[in-house]
């Protein structure tokens, strides 16, 4: 296989941007058009792109998947229930609501993600989510029930569909404002993200199907799906450290400043989907 810097980039982009609260539907919208990236074998590649880095939440929170799923499953036998058996649950209730909220909302965001406007308000909006963060950190002890905390951030994964819009950045502050602790709230943040983005990647191959059912895939597209899951595992524990010592909000500065740079920048670019 011959390698491309272009897909390549992608990937370091993908990498890079997947879990930090940046929203990698700009940057790779961004670098797309920059590199003149485009085509038939967009869709496939952003599958593959996307299934390296849900890889990556795979086999970071492997012991937690194992005791969520053997706890939910014994909730139904047990009469002492375990945390995976609320954890199961409040990842069913946030998928749920995702999918209510973001299935809506997926043709309009495909419609305005064209629009730089569009796009830089997403960012400014993640910005604004983030400047929030230090204000309501649990500092009084005070925890919303499972269920609330569960739809809460069921309704901020979905309305992270919208581009600009950090599904990370949106569900980690949503869980700090119902009182989770910070490494909690990074923990379920992404795990809750794992059915999600199976879903989204689900539609995106019965897309291609119905399109016609052809797999096409640029040069180098295995080059930038590697560097994909590799810079992705080293930038979900970078990021793991930032939430712990609470300065992962800093990244809504960054936000900010991208955000308005979109909005009043004068080359206009033409965005595509890609949630993150």
């Amino acid at each position: 296989m011959s390698f491309d810097l272009n897909t390549f980039i992608l990937g370091i982009v993908q990498g890079i941007c997947e879990f930090l609260p940046v929203s990698s539907s700009g940057h790779l919208a961004v670098i797309q058009n920059l590199l003149h990236f485009g085509g038939d074998e967009n869709l496939a590649f952003d599958l593959f792109l996307h299934c390296a880095t849900v890889l990556v939440i795979v086999l970071y929170f492997r012991r937690d998947i194992i005791k969520i799923i053997c706890g939910w499953f014994s909730g139904f036998i047990a009469r002492e229930k375990k945390s995976g058996w609320f954890y199961g649950w409040m990842i069913i209730i946030v998928t749920l609501i995702t999918g209510v909220i973001g299935l809506p909302l997926k043709n309009l965001a495909e419609k305005i993600s064209a629009s730089t406007m569009s796009v830089g308000a997403g960012l400014i909006f993640t910005a604004f989510i983030l400047a929030l963060v230090p204000l309501f950190s649990n500092k009084s002890g005070k925890k919303f029930s499972w269920l609330i905390t569960a739809v809460i951030i069921g309704i901020a994964q979905g309305i992270a569909v919208l581009p600009g819009v950090s599904r990370s950045g949106m569900t980690i502050a949503a869980g700090i404002f119902m009182g989770m602790e910070l490494a909690e709230a990074f923990k379920f943040s992404f795990l809750a993200s794992i059915p999600a983005v199976l879903g989204a990647a689900l539609l995106e191959f019965l897309k291609i199907i119905k399109a016609g059912g052809e797999i096409i895939l640029p040069d180098g597209y295995l080059y930038a799906v590697i560097i994909a899951f590799v810079l992705g595992l080293l930038t979900l524990n970078f990021m793991r450290k930032l939430v712990i010592s609470g300065r992962w909000a800093y990244f809504g500065l960054y936000c900010l400043i991208a955000g308005n740079f979109l909005n009043h920048g004068r080359n206009n670019f033409s965005f595509r989907k890609s949630k993150a």
